[in-house]
């Protein structure tokens, strides 16, 4: 039984892709900063599927030490990582100028620090066993930059460079990587907005179209996908 390692995956994309996960029979390592969200996500999973193993664990994603913490606790509790989606993400709705002091550092370190660390963390272990596969949650910002939510779209951009680079390192010894781009998608971003869900990205969406390209035959990767509302994007 393959497992898989998912970043911010109590809420939005990443429950939805857990969800996704656990049905298709994957143990799951899920982390979240709030310990009753987890417990709850838990027995929930395990309605789901009573099969997999979970193993949790309360982490801010955002600060390294607790990343990797949580990365090893993942590998203890259920071996070899096959799977990384990350997912964990932070939107804030700034323009470079006006940004508060300290926004820079707190974007880096949630949009972009922690696939790094992981991809350094499971990486070797990955080439050394042939197989694995890397999503990387990017956004349409990653390649239209949004000027109302600039270091958003720097730091979603330096993700979409990093999937890249980590897909050349990776394809000559089988490992896959994917970035996973999203258009306007029905998550907490749009907490206290008004807004027509017929418009917008299901969060299922995103969770079906990772595992159908996880489904995939071993010789095929999808570099990169782009789901947009199809009436574009709000």
């Amino acid at each position: 039984m393959k497992s898989a390692l998912i970043t911010g995956a109590t809420k939005g994309m990443g429950r939805a892709i857990a969800i996704a996960f656990a049905t298709e029979g994957v143990n799951l390592a899920i982390n979240s900063r709030n310990a009753d969200d987890l417990a709850t996500f838990k027995t929930e999973l395990l309605q789901i599927n009573p099969a997999i193993k979970i193993f949790t664990a309360v982490a801010d994603g955002s600060k390294r030490e607790e990343l990797l913490q949580f990365a090893e606790g993942a590998r203890r509790e259920l071996g070899q990582i096959s799977i990384i989606v990350n997912n964990l993400g932070m939107y804030k709705y700034s323009k470079i100028l006006d940004d508060e002091q300290g926004l820079f550092g707190k974007m880096i370190d949630t949009n972009l620090m922690p696939a790094y660390e992981l991809y350094r963390f499971f990486g070797k272990e990955m080439i050394a066993t042939g197989r694995g596969h890397i999503f990387n949650i990017c956004s349409v910002a990653s390649l239209n930059p949004v000027v109302e939510a600039g270091i958003y779209s720097v730091t979603k951009a330096a993700l979409l460079s990093l999937t890249n680079t980590m897909r050349l390192e990776m394809q000559e010894h089988g490992i896959k990587v994917t970035a996973v781009i999203p258009g306007s998608t029905l998550t907490d971003s749009w907490k206290g907005q008004q807004v027509d869900k017929d418009l917008m990205v299901l969060p299922e969406d995103i969770a079906s179209a990772i595992i159908n390209i996880y489904k995939m035959s071993v010789g095929a990767n999808v570099d990169q996908i782009i789901i947009k509302p199809a009436k574009g994007q709000l």
